[in-house]
Order: structure tokens, then C-alpha cells, then sequence
């Protein structure tokens, strides 16, 4: 668990998973050899054989008044195409309860896109049924995501209808455009491509500023080659063109950049290091 203080915001990360593996599933130009090079991304970020080591994680901000929590995961009991997330058991709730925190006390959830590992938490499985984990919250969700994924079928399994769905059946979602404030010190910042109506988070207190990624980045190497786009991207070229905008915007700047699924220490602030960029953390 990390955590970090952005002037009144508490930022604490809940980790799901934290795993190393190839490179075909989700990032196939970042072969050992083309990560060979970048030393800074180990050993936190790539093994020393060249395997690169990515979390599952969500974020829960505290403002004082307002507890919000960035994207839930994968969840249990979901039927998943992926075997190692299939009908998963994992202890996710108890240690987001040893973190100090209760799902009655999350007054928002927010999904920086629709896919499995972002969503998998925002239900769970009471008697049969499956029901808001956190029932007190407003479920906020891009308006031009939802257009999106309630229309396609997702690879990983029935992930809107078990994850999705019944938020808005409960009546607990509500649909928001790319550049949402949801309080004074957090607002939603459009970065499109990884899907059509992703979106990251920029917390702002007392002159302080991080970002939340989502999968904008999936992988500190993707920091020195934004041209190395996922399987995953419903639009490759759009997902390159906005991580590229992403490092020019904060390069060298006091913010605090925390990624979706970087691995521990999971946060830093961009550098430019020569014609390229790199995370210092």
C-alpha cells in the first residue's frame, strides 16, 4: 500500500494484484531487448530478465469531505475469459478495510474506462445477485464511454452485464462529459484512445497537483516510447498521439504522475532526459 498526501487529498492505493510476465498480452513492442536499456525501469517496473512487472490497483482519495475511489479492479466471482482472473477469490475488500476504509463511505466511484480491471469491484456477488459493493456512492462513468461499451461486446467475459448494468439499475450511475469537476479538488481530464471516452483524474489542493493515468499509460516504459501502443487501444494512433501530448504537458513540472498499473512505487514526476523522458521517482 502506498500513500500520498496532494495538499488536503489523501491518496491511497489498494492493490488487487502486483505480477511480472511477458510482454505479448498487452504490450508486445516491449520486448526484453527493446527494454534492455532503460535501466531505471528496474527493478521495481521489469525484472532483470527483462519481464515487466504491472499492478491492479485502485486509488481512494480523501479530500476531508469527499472519499472517491479511481477504478475497482477486477473483482470475485466474475466469470472472466482471461483463467487467472476467472471467478476470482481474491481479498481485495479486506484490505481495502485495513486501509481504513469502509465501501459505506465511498461517496464515489469513478471508472476511467469500461474494461475488466477497471470496473470488476463496482459489484459483488450477495445472494446471487450482484449488487453495488459500495451503496452509498454516485458511479460516475464518461457519457461517451458508455455509448461506447454498452453497444460492443468485451473479449474478457460479460463485463458490462455483471459490472456495469446493475449500477444503473440500482440508479447509482450517472453519466458525465471528459473534463467532469467533481469537486473542487478533483476533476476529470479527457484522454482518449485506450478507449473512445477515456478520461484521467487530476487532483489539485493548495498548490499541489497529481494525475491519475488510467490506461492512458499502462507501463513506465511507454514514458520513453508513447509510441508503443497496446493490444488493448481501440485506436492505436489516437492512444500515441495523446500519451505523446501527456509528456510534453507535464514534463518537468511539480506534478506527481500515478499510474493505473504501475507497479510499487507506482508514482513520479516526468523528466526529460535528453530527447526522450523518464520517471523519477
Amino acid at each position: 500500500m502506498n500513500r500520498w498526501q496532494i495538499g488536503n487529498v489523501k491518496i491511497t492505493r489498494v492493490v488487487e494484484l502486483e505480477v511480472a510476465g511477458g510482454t505479448k498480452f498487452i504490450l508486445p513492442d516491449a520486448t526484453p531487448a527493446a527494454c534492455r536499456d532503460i535501466e531505471w525501469l528496474k527493478p521495481h517496473f521489469m525484472t532483470d530478465e527483462g519481464k515487466l512487472i504491472m499492478s491492479v490497483h485502485a486509488l481512494v482519495l480523501d479530500t476531508g469531505k469527499r472519499r472517491v475511489i479511481v477504478d475497482t479492479c477486477i473483482g470475485n466471482d466474475k466469470e472472466r475469459s482471461y483463467p487467472k482472473w476467472n471467478r476470482m477469490q481474491g481479498r481485495f475488500l479486506r484490505d481495502f478495510e485495513e486501509a481504513g476504509f469502509s465501501v459505506g463511505a465511498v461517496d464515489t466511484v469513478l471508472c476511467t474506462h469500461m474494461h475488466v480491471d477497471h470496473v470488476g469491484w463496482n459489484t459483488r456477488l450477495i445472494d446471487g445477485r450482484w449488487a453495488p459493493t459500495f451503496p452509498n456512492a454516485r458511479y460516475l462513468f464518461s457519457e461517451k464511454e458508455w455509448a461506447h461499451w454498452s453497444r460492443e461486446e468485451q473479449i474478457y467475459g460479460p463485463v458490462v452485464t455483471d459490472s456495469v448494468q446493475p449500477i444503473f439499475d440500482h440508479g447509482l450511475a450517472t453519466l458525465v462529459d471528459e473534463s467532469h469537476r467533481v469537486c473542487d479538488e478533483i476533476s476529470l481530464e479527457p484522454t482518449p484512445g485506450h478507449t473512445p471516452g477515456h478520461v484521467s483524474v487530476h487532483v489539485s489542493s493548495r498548490g499541489e497537483e497529481a494525475v491519475i493515468t488510467g490506461d492512458m499509460i499502462h507501463h513506465p516504459c511507454q514514458i520513453v516510447h508513447p509510441d508503443w501502443s497496446t493490444l488493448a487501444d481501440v485506436d492505436q494512433a489516437a492512444s500515441a498521439a495523446t500519451r505523446a501530448q501527456f509528456l510534453a504537458r507535464y514534463a518537468d513540472r511539480p506534478v506527481l504522475i500515478i499510474g493505473t498499473h504501475f507497479a510499487t512505487p507506482t508514482a513520479g514526476r516526468i523528466v526529460r532526459d535528453g530527447d526522450r523522458y523518464r520517471l523519477d521517482y
